[in-house]
């Protein structure tokens, strides 16, 4: 039986492929921000109890997983969970791209909890603007949101009933939020589960034209710098998924061509490994 995962800084989604509705969530796994003994303690408690199936193979499309070393860090959990099965782990730029373009070529694109994009070519990425990370990059994604969301509340720069509702809706000071994003573990995680809300008030102009430019840097900065006039921009995650008529103005706006957005990309991942 082969175990697909698609994997973000937030949560996870696993499914067999001999039977792909049954989809287990997990937190997020990031080799970035934990080590083999965090993952397979994610593993062991969150995705063990719910397996039924002898699994036989495995194909892990995580965030941070762009380089051996951190691969290596997530294969080890794996490996200690599943034994000597075949292991394959793969960013999550790479599982997006194949579970949205399948065999076609495109330009696929991450809205989540991070922002990244590439030129898929022939079943693999052959270009990639380098995402850099929710304080270098990331931009449009939910971790940036966040960040431009708490910068606009306690710099006074949204309407007082969008702060009274943050207030009322997360109990959370400026001094909570300043404590989470410097000194707790997993900021982005934490500035990107303002989502919601942010889509709650996107009729606040305000808080529109902060999607709305976002969105419209993750364009410029990214998607621009590939043949975007000539190939389908392919989009998933969940700011792709809840803000996507901002992205198909924006469309309109630049002259490219959105192939499809999807939520996630798990259920093509499973197609594309039927194969």
């Amino acid at each position: 039986m082969k175990l697909v995962a698609d994997s973000g800084s937030t949560k996870t989604a696993w499914a067999v492929v001999e039977n792909p509705n049954h989809v287990i969530k997990t937190d997020g796994i990031n080799p970035i921000f934990m080590d083999s003994d965090a993952i397979e303690n994610t593993l062991r408690t969150q995705l063990v109890p719910h397996l039924t199936e002898a699994i036989t193979e495995v194909y892990f499309y995580g965030a941070g997983c762009a380089n051996q070393e951190k691969n290596n860090v997530v294969k080890q959990a794996l490996q200690t969970i599943f034994g000597d099965i075949k292991i394959e782990i793969a960013s999550d730029l790479l599982g997006a791209a194949r579970g949205l373009c399948k065999h076609q070529d495109g330009i696929a694109c991450i809205l989540g909890t991070g922002s990244n994009s590439c030129l898929y070519q022939n079943g693999n990425i052959s270009w990639n603007v380098p995402a850099l990370g929710f304080i270098l990059g990331d931009e449009g994604s939910g971790a940036v949101l966040g960040k431009l969301l708490m910068g606009n509340l306690f710099k006074n720069q949204l309407p007082h009933e969008v702060k009274t509702d943050f207030e009322q809706t997360y109990g959370l000071s400026m001094m909570d939020v300043i404590e989470k994003v410097y000194r707790q573990p997993l900021p982005n995680r934490f500035l990107a589960s303002f989502g919601p809300f942010i889509s709650k008030h996107i009729a606040v102009p305000q808080v529109y034209n902060m999607v709305y430019n976002a969105l419209e840097s993750f364009i410029e900065r990214n998607v621009k710098q590939y043949p975007y006039n000539t190939l389908p921009v392919y989009l998933t995650g969940s700011i792709a998924y809840y803000f996507s008529n901002i992205l198909h103005d924006l469309a309109s706006k630049h002259h490219f061509q959105i192939g499809r957005i999807d939520q996630d990309p798990l259920q093509g991942l499973i197609i594309y490994h039927k194969g």
